[in-house]
């Protein structure tokens, strides 16, 4: 597989069918995060803020995952149950047919960097 150098090119080589939802994702966190910058680590898209990686993202063959602070999926674990939507310690899991709304998206995003002191 060919490394990924930064999030067009991630994004690029998703499967055709994520794209669009990466695309849309990639753009809800900058907007949550406006002063993070976007960087690839461990091969995966991802907003970070001096040196501390707030929230990344990942493309799997059929579904995306948006991974943040432990503490930022606790505090959020009802609203992610009641949505339906799969989540472990760091991250919640998504498709196209369930995706993550914009607003909890925002909240993960914003929780997570509390979460990290920043």
């Amino acid at each position: 597989m060919t490394k990924k150098d930064n999030h067009d090119t991630y994004i690029a080589a998703a499967p055709e069918q994520l794209r669009a939802m990466l695309g849309q994702l990639r753009v809800r966190l900058a907007r949550a995060l406006p002063d993070a910058e976007e960087v690839i680590k461990y091969d995966m898209p991802g907003f970070q803020i001096g040196e501390t990686i707030i929230v990344g993202y990942a493309a799997f063959s059929k579904q995306c995952g948006l991974y943040v602070d432990p503490g930022a999926i606790a505090a959020h674990a009802d609203e992610i149950a009641s949505l339906k939507l799969k989540a472990s310690k760091t991250g919640v899991t998504f498709s196209g047919n369930r995706p993550v709304p914009d607003k909890l998206v925002e909240k993960l995003a914003t929780s997570s960097r509390s979460k990290k002191g920043l």
